[in-house]
């Protein structure tokens, strides 16, 4: 079994059982969220599709932690100009666990 969700303006596979890192999500360790906009459920073959958002459908997690990604390094060179930038980000994410998925 296994459902395609949309947060944080990307979509995830994800299955019971998995731990997914998301965007972040303004929620504590051990608190539990639920992932209402589900496009698609599929179980044992049967598959549902939402037209876009399936009624009735959540799937349930549970946050495990709250973290920044690996930095990455921008640098911008202007050659011929004497000029250079280098910034770094590290991107924040949650990590969840789903707990289940229900349609």
């Amino acid at each position: 079994m296994y459902a395609i969700i949309k947060t944080g303006g990307k979509q995830y596979k994800v299955s019971e059982g998995d731990l997914v890192r998301i965007e972040k999500l303004n929620a504590e360790i051990g608190e539990n969220v639920n992932f209402e906009e589900v496009l698609l459920v599929e179980n044992k073959g049967d598959l549902k599709v939402g037209t876009p958002i399936l009624e009735n459908a959540k799937v349930e997690a549970t946050v495990k932690d709250q973290a920044k990604d690996k930095k990455i390094v921008v640098f911008k060179y202007r050659p011929k100009k004497a000029s250079k930038t280098k910034k770094g980000h590290r991107q924040p994410y949650t990590l969840v666990e789903i707990n289940k998925i229900s349609c």
